[in-house]
């Protein structure tokens, strides 16, 4: 090779401009790095960057790449895709292959994905947050091209021209692969934006990239990062007009009870402590950093502890009252029969109901061995109803759940979404309902009306007082 060229490689996360002094600059965003004596910048702006060096004219050697197109790529098992899935690569395709499509749970964002696959032709790297979600894109990948498919995390680490990751094995191991694939899928994308996750987009040169979601959104706002990681949204499909021909139709009612006297007083007296605290450090917790703020400053008197604990406990009064309980009763007798996921803020609630009403559960805490058997026995009807907090808000497909009970939850419209895109999988003659409880004269109120802010609560809801 001709040594009268710079060079372009790959190194450790990062792109490297090698060129013998004097004879080429480095391109601009280039830093000097006296470790290596080459100049260095993130291996994310490969695709940038070489079509800048080629739309100048400029002549370098480009070695970053340790991929080729895939061109005996397989072909997808047959099925007709839908219009939207069709509409959605298009959109994808005229915008460089980058960017981030929104399709509801149940909408088919996994096929989706394969269409890309099958577009890009370069070898791909799946990421995904949970371990489930590993498992069932390896078995899907598998099935759909019938050819080996790579798998980093769960005690895997195989890498392969399509390979599946989790999130967390991809912030290990992306400085070491990210000049391996062409194409990169960040599946549940709202993950991509935390601090450390973010690494990943930046430690791949993949030129084409596609985040999926249903709601990408987050409220600290670091969804707006999304658009230098993977690139803008270019399609969405929202619950509401999918409902009732691509998903099954559904009502969403929210259930309004009351504390009692007792739980009242209790809970007026915790907030209490709350707000004197607030008001005597003169301070306010709208959004995600008041909330950082307070949690700083109250660790630090005795006074402050004080406040956290009644915030905590008025929480909990207002999330367990006695009267949830005795709805949940009323409610499962009316379902009975359907199959039916009840949600928690919190494990302890979970629990609690399962003891109650001897129903199974499923926390973080559950062995995935047991978690699987009991999902395995939810989808063939040997159980009706699950007891459980977050973990199933998103990574699990239930196609059987039919009924979904929120008995808590936070003010995150995404979990309030995700928990009921768990209950829209179509089936035929299928209708699904989302019962969400809410003790009025509490926090609880304020809380649902934030998470109820999204498209899918303005079909078929309704406010029942219980």
């Amino acid at each position: 090779m001709s040594n009268d060229h710079p060079t372009l490689r790959f190194h450790r996360g990062t792109l490297v401009w090698e060129s013998p002094e004097g004879l080429a600059a480095p391109p601009p965003g280039f830093v000097w790095d006296d470790r290596i004596r080459a100049h260095r910048t993130d291996a994310i702006r490969y695709r940038a960057l070489v079509e800048e060096l080629q739309s100048e004219g400029r002549v370098f050697h480009d070695e970053a790449r340790a991929y080729f197109p895939l061109t005996a790529l397989p072909h997808l098992a047959p099925r007709d895709a839908r219009d939207y899935q069709t509409a959605a690569l298009e959109a994808w395709r005229e915008n460089g292959r980058q960017g981030v499509v929104c399709l509801p749970t149940g909408a088919g964002k996994s096929y989706l994905a394969e269409m890309c696959m099958v577009d890009a032709a370069r070898p791909t790297l799946i990421v995904v947050p949970t371990i489930d979600l590993l498992t069932q894109w390896h078995r899907r990948l598998v099935t759909a091209f019938g050819e080996p498919v790579g798998m980093l995390g769960g005690g895997s680490h195989e890498i392969c021209a399509i390979t599946v990751s989790t999130y967390a094995s991809a912030y290990l191991h992306a400085d070491r692969l990210g000049d391996r694939f062409g194409l990169v899928v960040f599946d549940e994308v709202h993950h991509l934006p935390a601090e450390s996750y973010r690494t990943i987009a930046e430690c791949l040169i993949a030129p084409f990239r596609l985040g999926l979601s249903a709601t990408p959104e987050r409220e600290d706002e670091m969804h707006l990062i999304l658009d230098e990681l993977v690139g803008h949204e270019v399609y969405r499909k929202d619950i509401s007009e999918m409902a009732g021909e691509w998903l099954a139709s559904y009502e969403a009612i929210r259930l309004e009870v009351y504390l009692t006297a007792e739980e009242q007083e209790a809970y007026n007296e915790c907030r209490a402590i709350y707000h004197s605290f607030l008001k005597q450090k003169r301070m306010g917790i709208r959004g995600p950093r008041g909330w950082t703020r307070f949690i700083q400053v109250a660790s630090r008197s005795k006074a402050g502890r004080a406040a956290m604990k009644g915030w905590r406990d008025a929480r909990k009064i207002a999330h367990g009252t006695e009267r949830k309980l005795d709805l949940l009763e009323t409610l499962l007798d009316e379902e009975a029969g359907r199959r039916t996921l009840i949600f928690t803020d919190d494990n302890a609630t979970a629990y609690r109901i399962s003891r109650e009403f001897l129903v199974p559960c499923i926390t973080h805490q559950t062995k995935a061995k047991e978690r699987e058997e009991i999902l395995d026995r939810f989808e063939r009807g040997e159980y009706q109803v699950i007891s459980t907090s977050r973990v199933l808000n998103e990574g699990v497909d239930l196609p059987g759940a039919e009924v979904a009970v929120v008995v808590s939850g936070s003010g995150s419209v995404r979990e309030h979404v995700q928990r009921l895109g768990r209950i829209l999988r179509p089936g035929h003659g299928k209708r699904a309902v989302l019962y969400e409880m809410v003790t009025m004269g509490t926090s609880e109120e304020r809380t649902s009306s934030r998470r109820r802010e999204h498209e899918a609560y303005r079909l078929g809801d309704a406010a029942v007082e219980a």
